[in-house]
């Protein structure tokens, strides 16, 4: 089909304090999102899933430097007239701060809305967690390159909180942070929105 789905996370970290050479191991920011829609392909393609529609997985490059890989894909795809007819992106789904409720966030800027309440009403019927709503307050990911080119986007992030998790961008985001369960329920979100929006009738 010419009708494009994209489901995308970034694969590049960076050291908050020392940029040009510190270390930021990057285990959540994000390789959680990377392995969540990495799992995601395995089921689909172990499935033998063969959607109506053309659904893409994107890894970013270039995200902390300013949305850079995706702002050049979303432009590109816009000069080529594609067809995408959404995209879901992953940044950030590991980590659970226990004294918290765990939720799968919804960045509510920059984003577009019947496709949030789409995300909404997959997460209530592929997972266990409810969802809930913040703003970023600016373009925090690579979503808003998508909503920026025109395109409908929504972003799926690990809490309601944009700073819960305080080890990014250092050393100390490791895999000991993160939450496998927790990842789990975002793998299935993403399966989901790729089942569903593949296979919804074309127009």
């Amino acid at each position: 089909s010419d009708e494009i789905v994209v489901v995308s996370a970034h694969q590049d970290s960076v050291n908050m304090w020392l940029p040009w050479f510190g270390r930021a191991s990057g285990a959540d920011d994000d390789g959680s999102g990377t392995v969540t829609i990495l799992e995601a392909l395995r089921v689909l393609l172990d499935s033998s899933f063969a959607p109506r529609r053309t659904v893409e997985l994107h890894w970013y490059a270039g995200e902390e430097g300013g949305l850079l890989g995706s702002q050049a894909i979303a432009k590109q795809y816009k000069d080529e007239g594609r067809k995408v007819v959404a995209n879901l992106h992953f940044d950030m789904t590991g980590f659970w701060k226990r004294t918290e409720p765990e939720v799968i966030g919804l960045v509510a800027d920059r984003t577009d809305p019947e496709t949030r309440d789409l995300v909404k009403k997959l997460a209530r019927a592929y997972t266990r967690l409810e969802t809930r709503e913040f703003e970023c307050g600016y373009g925090c990911s690579d979503h808003a390159s998508w909503n920026q080119a025109g395109f409908r986007s929504a972003m799926a992030f690990e809490s309601d909180q944009l700073e819960a998790n305080t080890h990014i961008h250092s050393p100390e985001d490791t895999v000991a942070t993160l939450d496998f369960n927790h990842m789990l329920e975002f793998s299935k979100l993403a399966v989901a929105f790729a089942y569903e929006v593949g296979n919804a009738k074309t127009s």
